[in-house]
Parts: C-alpha cells; sequence; structure tokens
C-alpha cells in the first residue's frame, strides 16, 4: 500500500466555476483519488477556495457584503456544488483559515532568516479614479509578446509569459476601465527565487516523467528572456494575510497582505492541518503528509492543475518551499491540463460566458457531465465542449452501452429465471474468450489510470463496456434459452456479474451510477478484480437482484436545441 497526497488547484472565491475549471483540475483529481483509494491505496485529498486578493474584494463589493461574509457564503456554495458533483475530498478547506494565516507568516519568517527576502521600493500602478493601488491582475492591456488584448498585470494568459503591469500596451483599470493611471512609490517585498534558479532546474530536470505541457512552460519560464525572475509577495490591500515575520511585526509592512499567489498554494499544507484539527487529532496527523522528518518521505504527492497553473506550482511554491530550510514534502508528479472551451469560444468566470457548475447539475446529474468531461479531457491540447458532441457521446456510451447491457441482462433473467442469479450450466469458449478480453483490458486500463491518461483510461473503460454487449449479441441468451435453459443460464449468470465488476470499474468514473448497479446487484462487494475469473463467480446462484432504474436517460434532440439556445449568452 502506497500513501498518496492529492491537491488540486484551489479554485478562487469569486465566483461559480465553469465546467472548464472542473475539468483542469477538480475532476481528474477525483478520479485518480477514486482508483486509488480502490485499489487499497491511502489517500489524501485535498482542496480548498482561495479567498484571498482582490477578486474576493471585487466579488464581495458587487454582492454588497462584507468580504469575510462573502467568502464564507461562497465557500458554503462550492462545498455543495463540489459535493453535487461527487469530488470526494477528504477535506475542502480555505485559505483564509487561521491554519493558513500561521503557515504563511512562518514561511515567510523562515525565507527572511534564510535571506530569500528582499525589502523593494518600487513603482506600482495608481487608478485615480479608482483611488486604490492595482494589484498587477487587475490592470489589463495589450501583451507585449502576443498582442493578446486583455493580458493581465502578472501574466498573459494567452501566451502564459509573466508579466510585469508597466510592461502592458494601453494599460487600463480592470476595475473601471480607466486609463487614467499613474505610477506611485510604494515598499513592497521579494521572494528572491532567482536565487533558487540552479536548485529548481535541477529539479525540474530530474522529473522526467513528467507532462510535456509541465516541464515545457516551467523550462519558459526558467529560461526564455531574463529567466526567473524575483517575485513580489505582498500588496497594499485590506484583504489577506497580514505581513508579519512570524508571530512578529515586520516593520515598514504595516497595513500590507502577503500576495495572494504566495499564501494560496501554502493553503494546500494548511488546508490538511485544517482537517487534523477537525478531528481532535495532534500535530503528527497532518505533517505524517507534508514533513519528510514526520514520515511524508514515503508519500508519493500529486498535483492536477490548468496550464496556467503552472509557473507558479513548479517555480514560486517549491521555491517557496525549498528557501524555507525545512523538510516540507516538495510535489512528485505535476498533471497539467490545456483549456476545454466552450462552443466556438472560450469558457470565462470573469465573462460569465460557458456553462457553470451550477447550471450543469439542474439540467443532468453529475455522471453525465463527470463522463464526457473526462473522456475528453483536454491534456494533450485544447479541446472544445460542444452540445452536439456531447449528446452524441451521452447516448452512445453511457445510454447505448453500458445502460443498455444493464437493462437488458436484468430484464431477460427476471423474466426466464426470476430475480436471483441462475444456476445451471458451465462456462464454454464464448466465455472464457471473453474472460480473456476482459483481463488484457482491464490491465490496460489500469496501467492508463496509474500514469493518468485520462482519456485513454476512459476508451479502454468504454471498450471493456463493448466487450460485454459483444458477448451478448454473439452468445445471444434470448435465442439459447429456446434450445438449451441452461446454456443461457450459465451466460446471464455471468453477464450479472458482469455488471458488479462494471460498477467497480467505472466507479472512478461515474460513481453515482455505480452505486446504483451494486445496488441493484444488491451487494456491497467492491473488490478490484484482480483475477477476472473470481470476479465474475462474485455473485453466486441464488443471489437475488432487483432490475436497477434505468441508468442514463438519452438526450432528446428538443433538449440539446433547448441548453444550446439557453447557454448561448453570458451568465448575468
Amino acid at each position: 500500500m502506497t500513501r498518496i497526497l492529492i491537491t488540486s488547484a484551489i479554485p478562487y472565491i469569486n465566483g461559480i466555476k465553469h465546467l472548464g475549471n472542473l475539468v483542469g483540475s477538480q475532476l481528474p483529481a477525483d478520479l485518480y483519488s477514486r482508483y486509488m483509494r480502490a485499489r487499497g491505496h491511502e489517500v489524501m485529498f485535498i482542496c480548498a477556495t482561495d479567498e484571498h486578493g482582490t477578486p474576493a474584494e471585487l466579488a464581495a463589493a458587487k454582492a454588497g457584503q462584507p468580504v469575510a461574509e462573502f467568502c464564507a457564503q461562497m465557500h458554503e456554495t462550492q462545498s455543495k456544488i463540489a459535493e453535487g458533483f461527487g469530488l470526494s475530498f477528504d477535506h475542502f478547506g480555505r485559505s483564509s483559515s487561521p491554519q493558513n494565516q500561521a503557515l504563511t507568516q512562518h514561511f515567510a519568517g523562515q525565507l527572511k532568516a534564510n535571506g530569500f527576502i528582499e525589502e523593494v521600493s518600487e513603482k506600482q500602478v495608481y487608478s485615480n479614479a479608482d483611488g486604490r493601488f492595482l494589484p498587477d491582475r487587475y490592470i489589463e492591456g495589450t501583451c507585449p509578446n502576443c498582442g493578446y488584448d486583455k493580458a493581465r498585470g502578472d501574466q498573459c494568459e494567452n501566451c502564459t509569459k509573466q508579466l510585469d503591469p508597466t510592461d502592458l500596451i494601453e494599460p487600463r483599470s480592470a476595475i473601471s476601465g480607466s486609463t487614467d493611471l499613474e505610477v506611485r512609490e510604494t515598499k513592497h517585498l521579494y521572494l528572491r527565487q532567482s536565487r533558487l534558479k540552479d536548485q529548481l532546474d535541477a529539479w525540474i530536470d530530474s522529473k522526467a516523467d513528467w507532462p510535456v505541457l509541465t516541464t515545457s512552460i516551467a523550462k519558459k519560464w526558467l529560461h526564455d528572456g531574463d529567466g526567473l525572475r524575483d517575485r513580489g509577495i505582498t500588496r497594499d490591500l485590506d484583504w489577506g494575510v497580514p505581513v508579519k515575520d512570524g508571530e512578529k511585526d515586520w516593520p515598514g509592512m504595516e497595513g500590507k497582505v502577503f500576495y495572494v499567489w504566495f499564501d494560496a498554494p501554502i493553503e494546500y499544507i494548511a488546508a490538511t492541518k485544517e482537517w487534523a484539527d477537525a478531528r481532535d487529532m495532534d500535530d503528527s496527523a497532518w505533517q505524517r503528509w507534508w514533513r519528510t522528518d514526520m514520515g511524508a518521505d514515503d508519500v508519493r504527492y500529486v498535483q492536477f492543475m490548468g496550464k496556467d497553473n503552472v509557473p507558479f506550482h513548479t517555480l514560486s511554491f517549491p521555491a517557496t518551499i525549498m528557501g524555507s530550510g525545512e523538510p516540507w514534502k516538495l510535489v512528485d508528479y505535476i498533471k497539467s491540463f490545456n483549456y476545454l472551451n466552450y462552443d466556438g469560444g472560450q469558457f470565462s468566470t470573469s465573462q460569465g460566458r460557458g456553462i457553470f457548475m451550477d447550471q450543469a447539475l439542474e439540467i443532468l446529474d453529475a455522471d453525465y457531465w463527470r463522463w464526457w468531461l473526462l473522456s475528453h479531457a483536454p491534456e494533450t491540447s485544447d479541446s472544445e465542449f460542444t452540445w452536439d458532441n456531447f449528446q452524441a457521446s451521452v447516448n452512445k456510451d453511457l445510454a447505448d452501452v453500458l445502460g443498455n447491457f444493464v437493462s437488458r441482462v436484468t430484464k431477460f433473467c427476471n423474466a426466464k429465471f426470476g430475480p436471483a442469479v441462475p444456476a445451471g450450466g458451465l462456462p464454454g469458449p464464448d466465455e472464457e474468450d471473453l474472460v480473456a478480453t476482459l483481463e488484457t483490458r482491464t490491465r490496460a486500463y489500469e496501467a492508463h489510470m496509474e500514469a493518468m491518461d485520462v482519456r485513454k483510461a476512459a476508451a479502454e473503460l468504454r471498450a471493456i463496456w463493448v466487450a460485454g454487449n459483444e458477448y451478448l449479441q454473439e452468445v445471444a441468451p434470448w435465442s439459447t434459452f429456446k434450445e438449451d435453459p441452461d446454456r443461457a443460464a450459465a451466460q446471464i449468470r455471468l453477464a450479472l456479474n458482469l455488471i458488479r465488476v462494471y460498477a467497480v470499474l467505472s466507479a472512478p468514473f461515474i460513481p453515482t451510477a455505480s452505486a446504483k448497479m451494486l445496488m441493484g446487484m444488491n451487494t456491497l462487494e467492491t473488490s478490484w478484480p484482480e483475477d477476472m475469473n473470481v470476479a465474475l463467480s462474485a455473485l453466486a446462484p441464488g443471489h437475488e437482484f432487483t432490475v436497477p432504474e434505468v441508468l442514463f436517460a438519452k438526450i432528446t434532440d428538443e433538449q440539446r436545441e433547448d441548453w444550446q439556445a439557453r447557454f448561448a449568452g453570458v451568465r448575468a
């Protein structure tokens, strides 16, 4: 058994996330977590809401609420939606927690003591129209590298180039749109991550198994242009973690807070402490996941995120950990994703474009979305959600292949043999061929899941479903029954057991449907099919079952057209 620590990029608190956010981090992380638990590993799956910075302040102001109240309410909302999608977090924390504040201040103190913090007097953009300094993310303009006209002051989302606000062409306030900006002097703390460049470079080089997308972005930030630059880790804001040197005040930093991208990744650690504190456990309970001097040296740590988050998780957060000089666990594997686009354009939380997680659950159960998103995950390139493709995939994969198999087998058995696994007959060559196929494909499915090749795993799972249907068509128990009822009994007995196997194998992708299949088969037996012959005899003759309700209803043309029209515009 291996201990596996899994984190997915923590979503901003400023609104409900769209399906592109979901498939870029939380959903594949849940898939991997569920699979690893099913294989008997000890898993700690952590996520949280990212609650600091200007996005939270602006969203709260728009909602007419104090920022702390808004964040508490939105955390509850996001938590309920995550539950609706079956995301099996061990803990869903908050970056505004006391645990994260203390840990963030602790890391800052350690970095200062080790010479990795520098006080810098700098010029920062001030908006006269807004009456405030503008954080980098709230200055927009044209990227000098690629020409994208909505680049932010910290990074261009289009080409991922690291930027300063003064790099932007025709900068404007993202709050008011005003171009009445001026540069004023202020003092901030910088993380001297450039001093860790060689150490970071060697560490990334050691990760030969990382996806090309992950390493290429990291290397680009390390070596392009001036290479890895020192990064400001404080801001002139009211909402955030107050700047302190551990527990001590930091002279000259009064009224400032740590930059959200400094404290947010630390929340992965803090959320694990939140988990332990909520259960009245001592510190060893969370430290065994994070400190190598407390047992975390045998933990495999895997992160899931969209490509826009890669630079901070391959460089800035590791620099924080390395620079602390303390034995914290570094990530072992980063699974990064490209973007999921929406029906000819881009999903956008800020612009309200696309279908959002709460809207999705209003029209269909989570498994419909989970299957489509994972089977179309944007791993090697950007992918696109279209309603036509969604309808076709749901109807063909879920309704016609998996759902149809379950329905045909249980209804036929109930009608001809009664509501119990029938006795009689022995397996023949057809059954042996099916078992061999299932063994081969299940081992391939496992390999893809272990490698976190999400689309390949989905394709292999579908092929396993197809194999059962092809067997059913080939042996045709409804015809066999007329000539040889015992032979038909053996065929249908194997098929009933295969429903249980399908439930177990499919649970990481479609947990609700899996539970329905197990309930219909009247079993709590969820052991992984290590040996297919053993797995296909788990339900013995006489074991009672019920005919499950329809697993997946087909999406009609009328529904597709209605949804396509309803979500064609932007969310209010």
